[in-house]
């Protein structure tokens, strides 16, 4: 279905509306450049998106980018088309290699949000540092150095921040929100071998704090 295109719908070549003012298609498509747009914290970009999401697919689809929406969870981002990387347009979403310990904590959140949805599903999952500690030191090599083990599982808890998994929450300390949309990247078959997975950081981690002890 064709849609005849309207003033406010439609950008100038300079990203601007007739008013002057950016015009709500660039406003949405310099938003998902940056990052993902949620509902709660982006309403007039959301609205936008939601909008104009036949004109952003398009927009987006001549950089190999796939505009994915969730409006159950209330949020979009852009993902690269090719997720396997063969595709000759280069890259403009850039793959994370993450570490053992961030894996692990991912694997734990999925769990926690899986979980969550099993018995209320309702309002957002906070979860705390001591919770969040609790939960790595089940798979983390035994240690008398405290401090280390703790600061460790922050600079874990950061990295999952700055990927945008968590949200710390204002005014309350040690104390984040986890984001759904990492329904979207760890996804309901690899939540199944979850076990599987789980065992396999443990051990991969058990030697990797072996190898760091004889340091």
């Amino acid at each position: 279905m064709s849609v005849d295109p309207t003033p406010e719908t439609v950008a100038r070549p300079d990203g601007v509306g007739e008013s002057g003012e950016p015009a709500p298609l660039s406003i949405a498509a310099v938003a998902l450049m940056k990052g993902v747009v949620y509902r709660e914290s982006h309403e007039q970009v959301w609205r936008h998106v939601l909008r104009l999401q036949h004109q952003l697919r398009d927009h987006v689809g001549v950089l190999g980018l796939v505009l994915v929406i969730d409006e159950a969870e209330g949020y979009a981002y852009l993902r690269s088309a090719d997720q396997d990387g063969e595709s000759t347009i280069p890259r403009l979403i850039p793959r994370h290699r993450l570490s053992l310990q961030v894996s692990l904590l991912l694997a734990l959140l999925r769990k926690a949000v899986a979980e969550f949805d099993a018995t209320s599903g309702e309002g957002r999952l906070v979860l705390t540092r001591d919770r969040i500690a609790e939960d790595l030191r089940t798979f983390l090599a035994d240690s008398t150095n405290e401090a280390r083990v703790l600061d460790q599982i922050d600079r874990t808890i950061n990295k999952v921040v700055d990927l945008g998994f968590l949200r710390p929450l204002p005014g309350r300390p040690h104390e984040w929100e986890v984001r759904r949309i990492i329904k979207a990247f760890v996804d309901a078959q690899w939540l199944g071998e979850f076990d599987t997975r789980l065992r396999e950081y443990a051990v991969a981690l058990g030697r990797v704090e072996a190898a760091e002890g004889t340091r």
